[in-house]
């Protein structure tokens, strides 16, 4: 199974002039398929931080990755150039992106519009259908603009058009309440339950009470089958420990 992630960049994700919407639209697409996200990361208008991003994200083997923003014609997008540095690839003007610009914005594409039809060379066009501007691929990366009305369904159709056959497996989360108990009372059953059940995660939630009541939530995530098996194994560990626990829902 390939890995999926997910890079957005841009300034005013980071310092807070725009909320990052893309996160919770990516984890909620993949999940109509069963998939999930592996990493997700934010990354400013530097060029040499860009650079160096891409680099590590391109060295990736089996992997799928949504790069989002900074693919426009004003000097603070800076991704179509980045993207061709960390491959040691010249950039080129792509003669299908050109008449995609042309046909939506006619003479008024020249000079600027233009420039956003430069790609690394040997890359592929994303279809915009919103304005036309293409989006580009390479080495299974997918670079998109950072508009949500423009990337979403541009997401979605690179998924529909060159994953289609990608599917997860469904999973379950099976999960209990403890009361009056500390993580640390816990690690080594979970190190052991993780030898037992290594087709499931186990996790771990500590939560504060305001009366400064220590508890945690710990479950177990993966397929129907598994997960039941390990999360029986759960409540009979709760119960010979004699804790007092409630079973979460949902």
């Amino acid at each position: 199974m390939q890995s999926i992630h997910l890079i957005i960049i841009g300034d005013e994700i980071l310092s807070g002039r725009r909320a990052d919407k893309h996160f919770e639209f990516a984890r909620d697409l993949l999940a109509e398929r069963h998939l999930s996200l592996a990493s997700v990361r934010y990354v400013g208008d530097d060029t040499t931080e860009l650079v160096q991003t891409l680099k590590e994200s391109f060295a990736r083997t089996h992997a799928i990755t949504f790069v989002l923003g900074g693919i426009g014609a004003t000097p603070d997008d800076k991704t179509r150039q980045a993207a061709a540095v960390a491959l040691d690839l010249p950039l080129v003007r792509h003669a299908q992106g050109v008449a995609e610009i042309e046909a939506q914005f006619g003479s008024d594409a020249y000079p600027i519009r233009v420039r956003m039809a430069d790609f690394p060379q040997g890359s592929s066009l994303i279809p915009n259908p919103v304005n036309r501007v293409s989006g580009f691929s390479i080495r299974e990366h997918y670079f998109m603009p950072g508009f949500p009305q423009m990337s979403w369904p541009m997401m979605r159709w690179v998924l529909d058009t060159h994953y289609a056959d990608l599917m997860g497996v469904p999973q379950q989360v099976y999960r209990i309440l403890i009361q009056g108990q500390s993580e640390s009372l816990w690690v080594h059953w979970m190190e052991q339950f993780e030898q037992r059940f290594p087709q499931l995660k186990i996790y771990s939630l500590p939560h504060l009470g305001e009366d400064g009541s220590r508890h945690i939530e710990l479950g177990c995530v993966g397929e129907v089958a598994w997960v039941q098996a390990g999360f029986a194994e759960l409540l009979a560990e709760a119960e010979r420990r004699e804790v007092t626990f409630s079973i979460v829902s949902g």
